[in-house]
């Protein structure tokens, strides 16, 4: 199996708090951390929660709003703010990313004439075809596609689509499981190996998005081939907020970067017999019969 070099997204979220200051901290930490991507979200929340928009949050000590309408407000960056984020990005040396979770956000994007290497595509909106039509016509970089809570038939539509508008090349598809934070039996690690046998000779890379506690399971999802690890990352777990849970800090994301990447460096076949390395210690201590 050939490995590609890990790329790690630190999927900050709405874990901001709708505070722009601490958006801009937890680019400079994720920068610190060594991370290659600090990935923010844009949504048009009057037209996702259009039947639900009044309704309570479900778990109202999460809540910044009296109606989870309201609470996605005010987690919600405009296109200007996002311009700022990206600027933030750039002085602090790591790159900007976005999920966009319909049409609107997706064109308020596109047309910022920010310099994106890539946009992302949520679990939740993957079949949103106006959306996939928008980017595949008018964005001509990466489209990444998250796959949680989607079918092996799902997954083929995608594909399909894909196929048809001829952009198989600049597609990216995460093996995911939707839930905050989820348990390593529900991982099903497995379908990196599923999605790498079916469709990796006909697009660009197969990643990994991960939602659970500790880092040990990147390793093993490396080792199975994927190439962008995207995990949540906060300031603080036990700040309010339902992603913070599912999230890694500054200690754990800079330990995700260190020991993806050596376990990277590790992943080589012996070149020779016997590694230079190897022969000083051969003449001290092998045994030869």
């Amino acid at each position: 199996m050939k490995y590609s070099k890990p790329i790690i997204v630190a999927e900050i979220g709405c874990n901001h708090q709708g505070s722009l200051n601490q958006a801009k901290k937890l680019i400079r930490e994720a920068a610190k951390c060594g991370a290659d991507y600090a990935k923010f979200q844009k949504r048009d929340n009057k037209y996702l929660l259009k039947n639900t928009y009044n309704d309570p949050h479900p778990i109202a000590s999460n809540s910044f709003g009296s109606s989870y309408g309201e609470h996605r407000e005010f987690l919600e960056f405009n296109i200007n703010q996002h311009k700022i984020l990206f600027s933030e990005c750039i002085k602090n040396n790591i790159k900007y990313s976005v999920s966009v979770w319909e049409k609107k956000s997706a064109e308020d994007i596109v047309n910022s004439r920010m310099k994106l290497d890539y946009v992302k595509v949520p679990s939740a909106c993957n079949l949103d075809f106006e959306l996939l039509g928008f980017l595949v016509k008018k964005f001509k970089k990466k489209i990444h596609v998250s796959l949680g809570m989607t079918s092996k038939k799902e997954i083929s539509k995608i594909y399909n689509f894909f196929k048809k508008n001829k952009r198989l090349k600049d597609l990216i598809l995460y093996a995911c499981t939707s839930k905050y934070p989820v348990n390593y039996k529900d991982l099903c690690l497995l379908e990196i190996l599923n999605l790498k046998e079916k469709y990796e000779r006909y697009i660009d890379a197969v990643s990994f998005s991960g939602h659970h506690k500790g880092i040990a399971v990147d390793m093993a999802a490396l080792t199975l081939g994927a190439k962008y690890f995207e995990r949540h990352f906060t300031l603080d777990r036990t700040l309010k907020g339902t992603d913070h849970a599912a999230s890694l800090e500054a200690d754990g994301l800079s330990k995700l970067v260190r020991d993806l990447n050596n376990t990277f460096d590790s992943l080589t076949f012996k070149p020779t017999k016997i590694l230079d390395v190897e022969k000083e210690q051969r003449k001290k201590l092998k045994r030869i019969f």
